[in-house]
């Protein structure tokens, strides 16, 4: 592949990541959406792009075999439901978890939780760390104590919890999403299977149900372009990236999301977050670097 245009499918991957968090803190501090409704808007939105995309794409049919045949064999989505239940859970705990996080906060913990619990499942099927591993585990674990540590700039403890539920559940997401198939189709599969769920969690929570129309915006873009779309150029960049850059390059996400809470939300940067992140990405960077080039490619 191109190496221009992996690294402009990678960028614009990543950008959709980060937005998805400042969408998701814009809707929930500047309009009257709820939590709850914005997670099933988005998952709504997201299945149905997702479905679209497998839906209309070619299908690759088996030499020899008939079109008739290859349209009748066809099975779209795959997925299953203790994936989507995982992915349920990621974008409800996030979405709770924004109501009371500024967004590069919330960003650095949720991908902080995502890749520390791949690392240690990783520890428990029997991989070893080096010295220089095991540094970088205790930055990262350093970071998050100095980020949550109390004090007059210490994140909410509630939402930091939820946020910290939902890397566990995207880090569980990720894992099981390694076994193979088509991670495209697999996702769409995992989006239809969560749409119950997250209707069900709107039902549990009418009462305090809210809608407004630019909330209800921020919730489709959300869910169709910054998570289903950008989760089809994500998949379409990785076959062009080493398996160390592809680890590694999603160290730009909290990045960017702390800029964009910044520069839109008017979020500050406190010397806090600051020192975090540093102690944080930089850990697991150095974790993730010196792993990635001893396992089979």
């Amino acid at each position: 592949m191109n190496p221009a245009k992996v690294f402009l499918l990678t960028l614009t991957a990543m950008v959709a990541f980060a937005s998805n968090s400042l969408l998701c803190r814009l809707a929930l501090k500047q309009t009257g959406i709820d939590a709850a409704s914005f997670t099933c808007i988005r998952i709504v939105s997201g299945a149905i792009v997702l479905w679209l995309i497998v839906k209309l794409r070619p299908a690759a049919a088996p030499v020899g075999a008939s079109l008739t045949t290859s349209r009748k064999d066809r099975r779209p989505l795959q997925g299953n439901w203790p994936s989507a239940i995982a992915l349920f859970t990621y974008a409800a705990a996030f979405s709770f978890a924004y109501i009371s996080l500024p967004a590069g906060t919330g960003a650095l913990l949720l991908f902080g939780a995502v890749q520390a619990t791949m690392i240690l499942w990783g520890l428990r099927k029997g991989e070893r760390l080096h010295s220089l591993q095991i540094v970088g585990l205790l930055l990262a674990g350093a970071g998050l104590v100095v980020l949550l540590f109390p004090g007059l700039s210490a994140p909410p403890v509630g939402g930091s919890i939820l946020m910290l539920g939902a890397g566990v559940a995207w880090g569980i997401y990720s894992l099981r999403g390694k076994r193979g198939g088509d991670p495209t189709a697999a996702t769409a599969g995992n989006f239809v299977r969560a749409v119950p769920l997250a209707i069900a969690l709107s039902i549990i929570l009418l009462t305090s149900a809210r809608l407004d129309r630019a909330g209800i915006e921020y919730a489709v873009v959300s869910g169709s372009i910054t998570s289903g779309l950008g989760y089809v150029i994500w998949y379409s960049a990785l076959p062009g990236l080493k398996a160390a850059g592809a680890a590694t390059v999603q160290l730009s996400v909290p990045v960017l999301t702390a800029a964009g809470g910044i520069l839109l939300l008017g979020e500050n940067l406190t010397w806090r977050l600051l020192l975090a992140a540093l102690l944080v990405l930089g850990g697991i960077a150095l974790v993730v670097i010196d792993r990635q080039p001893t396992r089979p490619q």
